[in-house]
């Protein structure tokens, strides 16, 4: 017998499904249903979310001012609401909660039109389009970065953090040890944008470094497929002990062991490193939309938490300087992990779901705020 249903919406990209499956393996430990409604994209996480079923419900974006595309978009979306309606009607929700990207457009609408109670996780420290389309509609808000004071629905919003994976919680139970003289760990990752500059960027500033220093670096290298033989070139000729890959199954373990990261900051970056404390130095994707990878990276390092740096600044003379600061500095860069760490909320997916259950149990955002203050579980 389960407490009833809880219908997650989240588009079909790693960035907003992965919350949403940390948050579903809580809610079903805690003897909720967990539905999972997304489009087409996400039929490949069938067999990795912990889902009693996955729904795909019609969707679209509105990117084009051309008038037929405009309106081909429209159609879909009234279609998907009209999906999105009856599946409510089947299943009977106590509680949807959406994650932001597209396809969480319609089953919200569609939740919010028939009363059923609704909020949204939003992972930046800026509200993605979708999210910000919807939260005049929802009860309550849940924000990664998100200010409680001071934003459009700050009153309903609460800072939950960003549900994390159980590979970063594990690497967050081993201390930051700092390297005085020793080997130094240097941990270089971003998306595929991020991984296209550093593959050039990183190299060069390493080659640029005293040889003293070289020899002291071993390297982990995210870099795309058609960089990585350069990338591997440049170190082999440097001598220096580099693992290069495009993506690492292992990175939360790579992470704990770092002594220094260099990374873009999108939303799961910034948590995970937080959550693990780990001292870095952030260069936000400069193209990214709405700039919140400059916002999500502004929130790490207000509380000392790390460096950002914009790509336009980052000369290969500036970075070799700030690795071989770094490598220099190892008191710094235990504060620096240490106020990482203070700024990580390993307890994002347990927050995230005793605020879906109060807004599930028809609590208001206000009463759980009140739960949260005088230290109850809401």
């Amino acid at each position: 017998m389960t407490k009833g249903i809880v219908l997650l919406a989240a588009g079909g990209t790693g960035g907003h499904l992965f919350p949403a499956e940390a948050l579903a393996h809580e809610l079903k430990a805690g003897g909720w249903s967990v539905h999972l409604v997304t489009d087409s994209r996400a039929e490949r996480f069938a067999g990795k979310f912990p889902a009693d079923e996955i729904h795909v419900v019609p969707s679209a974006t509105i990117g084009s001012k051309n008038p037929i595309s405009v309106a081909k978009s429209l159609f879909t979306l009234w279609k998907g609401i009209r999906v999105a309606r009856k599946l409510m009607a089947r299943l009977k929700p106590k509680v949807v909660v959406g994650f932001g990207g597209y396809p969480t457009v319609p089953p919200l609408l569609a939740a919010t039109g028939m009363g059923i109670p609704s909020m949204i996780h939003e992972q930046n420290a800026v509200m993605g389009r979708a999210n910000k389309a919807l939260a005049a509609r929802v009860k309550a808000i849940a924000g990664g970065f998100l200010p409680e004071t001071g934003g459009q629905y700050s009153e309903k919003t609460v800072t939950t953090g960003n549900p994390v994976r159980p590979a970063v919680l594990e690497a967050a139970n081993h201390a930051y040890e700092a390297s005085t003289d020793g080997e130094f760990r240097l941990v270089v990752f971003g998306g595929s944008q991020g991984a296209q500059f550093f593959s050039k960027a990183i190299p060069s500033a390493i080659a640029a470094l005293e040889p003293a220093d070289r020899a002291r670096l071993k390297i982990t290298q995210q870099a795309r497929p058609e960089d990585r033989d350069e990338v591997v070139r440049t170190y082999a000729d440097l001598a220096i002990p580099a693992d290069v890959s495009p993506f690492f199954t292992d990175m939360a373990d790579r992470i704990g062991h770092a002594h220094l990261i260099i990374s873009r900051s999108g939303a799961s970056t910034v948590s995970e490193v937080s959550v693990i404390g780990r001292p870095s130095v952030l260069v936000p994707y400069p193209y990214a939309l709405d700039h919140d990878q400059a916002a999500n990276a502004a929130a790490l390092a207000s509380g000392g938490g790390a460096k950002v740096i914009a790509q336009s600044e980052l000369s290969t003379e500036r970075l070799a300087s700030i690795v071989s600061k770094a490598m220099h500095d190892p008191s710094g860069m235990a504060t620096m992990a240490a106020n990482a760490r203070k700024a990580g909320k390993p307890d994002a997916a347990r927050l995230l779901a005793s605020m879906v259950e109060a807004i599930a149990g028809g609590k208001s955002i206000a009463q759980f705020k009140g739960a949260q203050f005088k230290g109850e579980r809401p």
